[in-house]
């Protein structure tokens, strides 16, 4: 079998190639992310506030006690998200409890990578399997979540049992994933509008139920809760000019005038809207492609629009690039992928002999990538719209038609071209 594996009796497919190709590389770069730059760590370490929290929650002390004008990684979690990550602190060798919860980390976001792949209707053994784990563990995103352990690996996973319910209709359990990563963190916050405009309104029940049901829980058994709503909330709005990719932030380093910061964030939140009724108007039918694209919209806003957005947060957006296998992906273009790769490759711009050059692209290709990513979102499907009502099809959704072909019963009445013969409308094309 080894041997038939090394030299196969018949010739293999291109995909048969790139997948053999590419599964070592995706299991090595795995191998390599969680136990040689996860277990060596770096210089941010996220785990210890939330590892010193737990043990202090676990032993009556107060929790919220950080000094919130360092630079240093800051205990932010609600009393919810300390009664849930406290185990951690059963693990008393703080060492070994960073390693169990990178590796937690690590199987959450193996487990949303399968789970991303059944979405899109491909199995482990498609071509495409190991291209996306190997493209997950290259990235950033989940290289520095597992470096500095952070908890977004088990938000990503919790994104992905959400969407997978909610395609499904299951509501109830949709809403408990999601509310699981809202007791945590509001991160994912923004997909119960999907959540809103498809009527699923039980969602809401579980969504926002489990995480006060949690906080009721903790309350009694923490030392200082209220502290976290004096102390620790007010802080979560305030503008930090330091590891801060969204406009306010970057603005605030680079010392930009106020009036412009909220120019750039209120003209975003145009393109936003627009883009999210456009998608909800032509697509809300398509659901796959309406329900990865919204989210992708409206979580890259949540990241580049409030007082926070942190580069690490983009993992939440695989979903939304995932949908480029769809044909009437906003994605298949190049400035979209230029834009994927400002918040999510792994490189570093800082130069030694252009310094100052080398910073500004570090630190702002992230909020570069964010924003142009929502500028071709706005472009693909506003050119689309723009296409449609001026042919006169807009009845039949803003696809073009060598997507989606206006009915045949409709090309009698087909706009007319400048010689006044009838618009060709393209003939149908397989699904991919």
């Amino acid at each position: 079998m080894l041997l038939r594996q090394l030299e196969p009796r018949s010739a293999r497919t291109t995909a048969e190639v790139i997948k053999f190709a590419l599964w070592p590389f995706a299991v090595m770069t795995v191998l390599n992310r969680v136990f040689i730059k996860a277990v060596n760590g770096f210089i941010t370490d996220d785990f210890r506030p939330v590892y010193q929290a737990s043990l202090d929650f676990l032993n009556r002390r107060p929790v919220y006690t950080a000094n919130l004008d360092s630079v240093d990684p800051h205990y932010l979690y609600y009393p919810s998200g300390t009664l849930l990550i406290a185990p951690v602190a059963w693990v008393h060798d703080y060492e070994k409890a960073r390693w169990l919860f990178i590796l937690l980390n690590a199987a959450a976001i193996i487990l949303a990578w399968y789970l991303l792949l059944r979405l899109f209707r491909f199995t482990v053994n498609s071509v495409v399997a190991p291209v996306l784990l190997f493209a997950m563990f290259m990235s950033e995103t989940v290289t520095n979540t597992l470096v500095f352990t952070n908890v977004n690996g088990c938000i990503l996973l919790a994104e992905l049992l959400f969407l997978h319910l909610l395609l499904k209709r299951r509501d109830l359990w949709a809403g408990v994933a999601l509310g699981l990563s809202l007791a945590v963190k509001p991160t994912l916050i923004p997909l119960l509008l999907i959540a809103l405009v498809r009527g699923q309104w039980k969602v809401f029940i579980t969504a926002l139920g489990v995480p006060i049901v949690l906080t009721a829980i903790a309350w009694p058994l923490s030392k200082d809760p209220e502290k976290f709503f004096s102390h620790t909330a007010p802080y979560l709005f305030e503008t930090r000019d330091y590891f801060n990719s969204a406009i306010a932030g970057n603005g605030e380093y680079y010392g930009v005038a106020p009036w412009l910061i909220w120019f750039m964030r209120l003209g975003m939140c145009v393109l936003v809207a627009i883009s999210l009724w456009l998608l909800w108007r032509y697509y809300r039918e398509d659901e796959l492609f309406f329900v990865c694209t919204a989210s992708g919209v409206l979580l890259t806003a949540m990241f580049l629009l409030p007082s926070l957005g942190q580069m690490y947060y983009s993992m939440m957006l695989f979903p939304f690039l995932m949908t480029v296998v769809l044909r009437n992906s906003v994605l298949r273009n190049w400035p979209a992928w230029l834009a994927v790769f400002g918040f999510m490759s792994y490189d570093k711009w800082l130069s030694d002999r252009w310094q100052h050059i080398g910073r500004d692209v570090e630190y702002l290709r992230i909020t570069f990538g964010w924003g142009l990513l929502l500028i071709v979102v706005f472009c693909v499907l506003g050119d689309r719209y723009l296409a449609a009502k001026r042919e006169g099809r807009l009845q039949f959704g803003i696809d073009p038609t060598w997507i989606k072909p206006v009915p045949a019963a409709a090309t009698s009445d087909s706009p007319r071209s400048a010689n006044g013969s009838a618009t060709t409308v393209a003939k149908p094309i397989s699904v991919e």
